[in-house]
């Protein structure tokens, strides 16, 4: 059973007692906080305007009393100071704070009653004019007020806010109104989605959505969720990734598709991993894995100088490290090979050179003298698992401006094209910015027999150490036999991005709820 706060509930129920609804509705508002400002600013700005145009001395102080007592807004009482027959409060809305004023003479008895019992929390109705204090704070001089919620939960911490990010992730409908910065990251988030998706609109590509259930996990390696679905008694798993669904659709002729999705992988939580988690996926027939590099960056280009009017972007890396982003010009490419050979060189070492990496020996050697201490028994099987092993420990830390790493072995891209110069590699790019994966893409394999083979090796891989590796999709082979022009897709991680734009350092800070185990005693299944 919850326990509510005794003496919060005991004043809801006092009010009711004397009339006073504590959750009554059918208010209606006609201006929000940032409005009421702005209309205040354009008043006084006109105002100024009339007296140098007539040569006038401006006036010291402007009287806002002609804009009339018409703004009426609502929000939550952030703060309140009591001075006799008169007092000061904050309100806060969905855009910003703004400061009333209430005296008794102007609102009436009843209505200066009820100021007196409100609490910080309550969220109260307001109606007045517009005035600046003698520190020229503007402030709505109020004309009447009204209580539309009673908060029955006293506010974190004498209203300084949350402050331990637990506690913040756990109660993220406290951490919004009571952590202004917290705000700004969701609204800056929806800015970054709103965005994307004009992109996309805007070149001709259809959005669409595709299932979430799977009958078959497929799309990336990846361990599913797995759920049972009673009518059909059929296990079905949570998609890992859109990326086979939006593929039949180009089989069947929508050529430039994309979905912005949720996404869940029964995996680890640390800094930039959560168990749901956001892509942008996207897929365009007639287009190129190169193709879709200079797309990426047009588009994280564009996005950040709508969001920072400028190419770069100030990113904490860790306490007290500041990273300066630059997204301007073309942004560099690297070979994945290249990447492991200077990840292997130590000092007192020639750098390795790529041709030593280009088998188990050699590699096991040159990994040795990075690693000293590498227990050999857990040196991945095969080369391509090798090298994503070395890439992961020693290179992707240390691409911290914009670059995409490209011809990734063909054995760790089971989905992507091989590249017709050499077979071992694919046709695949990744981009990294601060040491961090941010997108994925590749020419798509459309060859249904190959596709068909390494879906095999993928099938074989499974219950051998390989619990990620993917099913065999019979029906995506079906489709592929129709035809799937030729194509280049990417996925993009919003979640990542949006970290990357808003300074924040924990994935947790950009997710509304993210998966948490409960609090003690709790019930609750995310946030």
């Amino acid at each position: 059973m919850y326990e509510f706060d005794p003496t919060r509930l005991a004043k809801a129920e006092q009010l009711a007692a004397d009339g006073i609804a504590p959750w009554p509705h059918g208010f209606a508002v006609s201006h929000t906080a940032r409005q009421i400002r702005e209309d205040a600013e354009a008043y006084e700005a006109a105002v100024l305007a009339a007296a140098r145009a007539e040569r006038e001395t401006p006036p010291e102080r402007i009287d806002l009393a002609p804009l009339g007592d018409g703004f009426v807004f609502g929000g939550r009482l952030m703060f309140k100071n009591e001075m006799g027959k008169a007092g000061f409060g904050r309100v806060l809305d969905r855009t910003e704070r703004i400061q009333i004023y209430v005296k008794k003479d102007d609102v009436g008895e009843e209505a200066f009653a009820l100021w007196k019992k409100l609490d910080l929390g309550d969220i109260v109705w307001v109606q007045g004019g517009l005035m600046r204090t003698r520190t020229g704070e503007l402030s709505v001089h109020v004309r009447a007020l009204r209580l539309a919620t009673k908060c029955v939960r006293s506010l974190p911490d004498k209203f300084h806010g949350l402050s331990d990010p637990e506690a913040r992730q756990r109660q993220r409908y406290v951490d919004l109104f009571v952590n202004e910065e917290s705000r700004a990251v969701f609204l800056k988030r929806s800015m970054i989605v709103s965005y994307i998706r004009r992109y996309f609109e805007a070149d001709g590509f259809v959005e669409v959505e595709t299932p979430m259930m799977h009958v078959i996990p497929g799309g990336a390696t990846a361990r599913p969720f797995v759920t049972h679905h009673n009518a059909l008694d059929l296990d079905l798993y949570l998609r890992v990734a859109p990326e086979l669904y939006l593929k039949r659709l180009v089989v069947g002729g929508m050529e430039r598709v994309f979905e912005i999705n949720r996404n869940f992988r029964n995996e680890g939580i640390d800094q930039t991993h959560n168990p749901e988690f956001t892509m942008l996926e996207f897929y365009e027939a007639w287009q190129t894995w190169e193709g879709l590099m200079e797309r990426t960056e047009a588009l994280v280009q564009g996005l950040v100088t709508t969001l920072f009017g400028g190419t770069t972007v100030a990113f904490e890396v860790r306490e007290g490290e500041t990273l300066t982003l630059e997204f301007g010009g073309q942004w560099a490419r690297r070979s994945y090979a290249s990447l492991i050979a200077e990840g292997l060189s130590v000092d007192g070492f020639a750098p390795v050179t790529i041709a030593d990496v280009s088998e188990m020996g050699s590699l096991t050697a040159a990994y040795g003298r990075k690693h000293p201490d590498f227990n050999p028994d857990h040196i991945p099987p095969t080369l391509g698992r090798f090298w994503e092993k070395i890439f992961d420990m020693d290179v992707e830390k240390h691409l911290t401006q914009p670059t995409f790493v490209t011809h990734f072995p063909i054995e760790i891209s089971p989905l992507a094209r091989r590249n017709d110069a050499d077979p071992t590699l694919a046709d695949r790019f990744e981009l990294f910015i601060a040491g961090r994966e941010i997108a994925n893409g590749f020419n798509e394999l459309n060859d249904p027999k190959d596709q068909a083979a390494r879906f095999a090796d993928q099938a074989r891989l499974k219950g051998k150490d390989a619990e990620e590796a993917m099913h065999f999709d019979a029906d995506y082979i079906d489709a592929l036999s129709f035809g799937l022009p030729p194509t280049a897709g990417e996925g993009l991680g919003i979640d990542r991005l949006v970290m990357l734009l808003t300074n924040s350092r924990s994935i947790r800070d950009v997710i509304l709820f993210p998966t948490r185990r409960p609090a003690s005693g709790g019930t609750e299944t995310a946030g």
